[in-house]
């Protein structure tokens, strides 16, 4: 494998470029619900199922793919998958009917699971004393692009239409294709075997490894909160006094940036080994992000502070979790991953829809409480690991 030397400034950056680039194609949706509502005269309950089967479809994707990334050849798998979620796009953006847009958004989510293979990548070529400080720099470049897809589905979707964005989205794609069959370099598989044992293999994985049991359910448990609110923000924003459109909602993706400036600085804390007290800090700071948007009535400015927070916190659990699974093994970094990103995905699934559900039901502050309620219970779970970890340490005497 290929040292960090002289690779950090092209090839992980190009990883989190691609990582951004790639991922945006989950978020374009968010800011444009209640347009798509329009189109096809849905309700916000059923134009909430967009966002929620396409992380589905991601999940499934990181579950039968992401393993793929430790047996084959790590470029031809992601120049494969940016081929196919290419036409996913663009049957996307010529949907008929709310059905077939959601077929199309969960094919979407099952090929853009690049960032997937890309990260353990990363993984590898470092030396476990830079390990987080490198994931770090790659789920910047994720992130950004969380975010970043935001404000572009938001603004182009104001100006040209909804369907545009998708066809903007697959024209990147092949513009990126080109870029990574260029600068990507070849890989050698980890452990070569066959898929059937791949599989087979993350089953024995999550029944031995604890560490990868506990981080998984903190990573789903807060992104289920972070989905929450990123999956209602533009019906909020929509059924506000002044009826802002995808634009504004699009906007606060801008805002969200903030927090991805923690990424390096998380990885930098996390070292090789990560510390649980970074996890309880970040779901923290999620949790009084959501208590000051339940008091915000509608104030963009007060939104805005918890936007920060929000995103902080989600990115600093993340890149905390991610360090802490990554030295579990060398060899299994892929189907590690696999095993933590399809829990964070499920739990960002069950999120938006529950997001979606409670705002149906209850408004905005049927929202905050969800959001609310995971990051206790992910509290909760990581105080009870710590009590028993203090209990089976021995005894000084």
């Amino acid at each position: 494998m290929r040292s960090t030397t002289g690779v950090k400034g092209t090839i992980i950056w190009t990883m989190a470029v691609a990582s951004g680039a790639t991922v945006a194609n989950l978020y374009y949706n968010q800011p444009l619900l209640s347009e798509i509502a329009n189109t096809f005269r849905a309700s916000n309950h059923a134009v909430g199922l967009i966002p929620t089967v396409t992380q589905i479809g991601y999940g499934l994707g990181m579950l039968l793919i992401g393993p793929l990334g430790d047996s084959t050849e790590r470029r031809k798998l992601v120049l494969t998958l940016i081929a196919l979620v290419t036409a996913a796009l663009l049957a996307a953006a010529a949907s008929p009917s709310l059905p077939a847009l959601g077929a199309a958004s969960l094919a979407i989510g099952i090929t853009t699971c690049v960032p997937q293979v890309l990260i353990p990548f990363a993984a590898s070529l470092a030396p476990p004393d830079q390990r987080g400080r490198t994931v770090g720099m790659v789920m910047s470049g994720l992130l950004f692009g969380v975010l970043l897809s935001r404000t572009i589905g938001g603004v182009v979707g104001e100006w040209l239409g909804w369907r545009a964005v998708y066809v903007c989205a697959a024209g990147a794609m092949v513009v990126l294709g080109v870029f990574l069959r260029l600068e990507l370099p070849r890989s050698e598989p980890g452990s070569p075997m066959t898929y059937q044992a791949l599989l087979r293999s993350l089953l024995a994985l999550v029944r031995t490894e604890p560490i990868l049991r506990l981080h998984s359910m903190l990573g789903g448990l807060t992104f289920g909160a972070f989905s929450a609110f990123w999956a209602t923000m533009a019906l909020y924003f929509r059924d506000l006094p002044p009826h802002y459109g995808p634009r504004t909602a699009g906007l606060f993706g801008m805002v969200g940036v903030l927090g991805a400036l923690a990424a390096p600085l998380v990885g930098r804390a996390a070292g090789g080994r990560s510390d649980r007290r970074l996890n309880a800090v970040a779901i923290g700071t999620i949790l009084v992000g959501f208590c000051v948007l339940a008091v915000s009535h509608g104030n963009l400015a007060v939104i805005a502070l918890a936007v920060v927070l929000l995103d902080f916190g989600a990115q600093a659990n993340h890149i905390s979790n991610q360090t802490r699974i990554f030295g579990l093994s060398d060899q299994a970094r892929s189907r590690l991953n696999t095993i933590y990103m399809v829990t964070y995905f499920t739990g960002g699934a069950l999120g938006a829809y529950a997001g979606a559900v409670a705002y149906s039901g209850w408004g905005w502050l049927g929202v905050c409480a969800v959001g609310a309620g995971m990051c206790v219970v992910a509290l909760v779970m990581l105080a009870g690991r710590h009590m028993v970890g203090r209990q089976t340490q021995p005894a000084v005497h």
